[in-house]
């Protein structure tokens, strides 16, 4: 009977489970995982740091809703990915990180080996959804299928799997796929009977739908119509229901917003936790309580509200089940009240954050097909807390949850290769740039279309601000940002310079009309 390597066959088993693409960057930890990867149907892309590899697996599941996967060596190439890791465990975006590991018989001993950690997979545990060692090559197949499945299970999440170097190179029979069914969670009728009494009884319903119900936007919008309900959007929800009048494009932080809550007497949270960077971004504790709470998810959440009905089932077969167990539809002044709190909460926004909107908005009617992904900088701030998708997955950054600087630009040339036909648009400042600058060149090796919308505030202008607003001398938000233009010359990107929010938008709907890669930057004038 012939043989392969361990390596060999997990290749085979990615393509048979429907891998398309992996990113990341061949070490002597894990060569022997490439072994035969150039021969199959599998696309690597290179990125310039490990980091940049979690970040564009985590661009990639967002829009295809499948697990990014990753090759990284053990030690600082896992520990590198780490932090994109963490952001898709806090966004419940699925990833599979594969890395290497030191031979079986040196893990623990301290031995001073290369890449060594004391204890590499209980490290992973502390935050990924799993960390599973294949201890033997019979077992490749069976540890990938569940790493696979525990990554888009109940709440989606990172999962980690470690080869040892010595099992890489066992060889072994081709295996054959494991091809496990997840059995859907589904809720028992009675909760939802007892969901549908409340709403029924309800005068004033109100629903919070988050990104876990990003593609439960038909179900979502019979439901929020049968029971005319107003439905506040966060951020990464953003474009489920467009232009729909019962539609919320306002963050929950905001005063109007949360008086429309509070005067609430049913809520119904859909696919959200209730954190604090969407419900509480300030920090102030405003929040209203929730009065008869409804909440419909994957998972039971540990966190947050306590819910008088907890509904774990997937979005859109959760909303599509209790819509059947609802009266015909009623006026409670739904499409009042979401008006009435859409134009309070627009005009409550500072004259700064209102124009940076309509420039958003500018943008998005200019490039329509486009898919915009930011990184935590001013603009994409601005957009959290007032911007209209197109459409749903159109808009999403890293401005929530775990928060991390660097991820916008790996995450667009992702979110490129999942979704070919619609262009992205990068929003990242000139600070967060820095953070990962080297991975335009892995946008230019895979000749994509993205245009990078460099926000130049010279430095990290948003946290300048918070601390000349809290009565704290600024110090160390001012780091030099690099001539933009020759910047882009050295990469080989098509480059323009806008200061005009009217050149801002003819740069960008230019540079999408031409397709390739692009740099515009914006040049904020004067100091913060």
């Amino acid at each position: 009977m012939s043989t392969v390597t361990v390596g060999e066959a997990l290749v085979h088993l990615l393509e048979a489970h429907g891998v398309e693409i992996v990113f990341g960057i061949p070490g002597v930890h894990t060569a022997e995982l490439y072994r035969g990867l150039a021969t199959s149907r599998l696309r690597h892309v290179t990125p310039r740091h490990e980091q940049g590899a979690g970040f564009m697996a985590d661009g990639y599941a967002r829009v295809t809703g499948r697990p990014g996967v990753c090759f990284v060596i053990t030690g600082p190439g896992l520990t590198n990915t780490i932090t994109a890791m963490a952001q898709a465990r806090a966004d419940s975006v699925p990833m599979l990180v594969i890395s290497g590991v030191n031979a079986r018989g040196s893990q623990g001993k301290g031995l001073g080996l290369l890449h060594e950690l004391p204890d590499q997979s209980a490290m992973m545990r502390t935050f990924a959804k799993a960390s599973v060692t294949l201890s033997e090559g019979g077992e490749l197949a069976a540890a990938l299928s569940r790493c696979l499945r525990l990554s888009t299970e109940g709440r989606p999440g990172p999962v980690h799997l470690e080869i040892p170097t010595d099992v890489m190179v066992e060889r072994i029979a081709l295996p054959a796929p494991v091809m496990g069914n997840m059995t859907p969670a589904r809720a028992d009728e009675t909760l939802l009977k007892r969901a549908a009494a409340l709403i029924a009884q309800a005068k004033a319903p109100l629903i919070l739908v988050g990104g876990g119900a990003v593609r439960a936007g038909e179900a979502l919008a019979a439901f929020a119509d049968r029971i005319d309900a107003p439905v506040v959007l966060t951020a990464n929800a953003r474009g489920l229901m467009a232009e729909h009048p019962l539609q919320v494009p306002a963050s929950a932080s905001l005063a109007p917003v949360r008086e429309l809550i509070a005067a609430s007497d049913v809520v119904i949270a859909v696919g959200t936790e209730l954190g604090q960077t969407d419900y509480d971004v300030y920090a102030d504790g405003g929040f209203p309580a929730l009065r008869r709470l409804i909440r419909i998810d994957t998972v039971r959440m540990a966190a947050g509200l306590e819910a008088e009905v907890a509904i774990v089932e997937d979005c859109t077969s959760a909303l599509s089940r209790l819509l059947a167990c609802l009266p015909e539809e009623r006026d409670t002044g739904g499409a009042r009240r979401a008006a009435a709190t859409r134009e309070a909460a627009w005009n409550g926004l500072s004259a700064k954050i209102r124009a940076e909107v309509l420039l958003l908005h500018a943008l998005r009617d200019a490039v329509p097909d486009a898919r915009f992904i930011g990184d935590s900088t001013q603009l994409v701030y601005a957009g959290n807390l007032y911007y209209a998708a197109a459409a749903p997955g159109r808009w999403f950054n890293a401005a929530t949850g775990y928060g991390a600087l660097g991820y916008g630009l790996p995450a667009a040339v992702g979110a490129a290769l999942a979704d070919p036909e619609h262009p992205v648009v990068a929003i990242v400042g000139d600070g967060g740039l820095q953070f990962s600058v080297a991975e335009l060149g892995a946008a230019v090796d895979e000749r994509l279309n993205i245009v990078f919308l460099v926000w130049n505030n010279h430095g990290y202008g948003e946290i300048e601000s918070f601390m000349r607003d809290a009565g704290i001398v600024p110090e160390g938000v001012r780091p030099a940002a690099p001539d933009m233009e020759a910047l882009a010359r050295a990469f080989g990107l098509a480059f323009c310079r806008a200061r005009s929010d009217e050149e801002t938008v003819a740069a960008v709907s230019g540079a999408v009309a031409s397709g390739g890669v692009h740099l515009v930057e914006v040049v904020i004038p004067g100091d913060i």
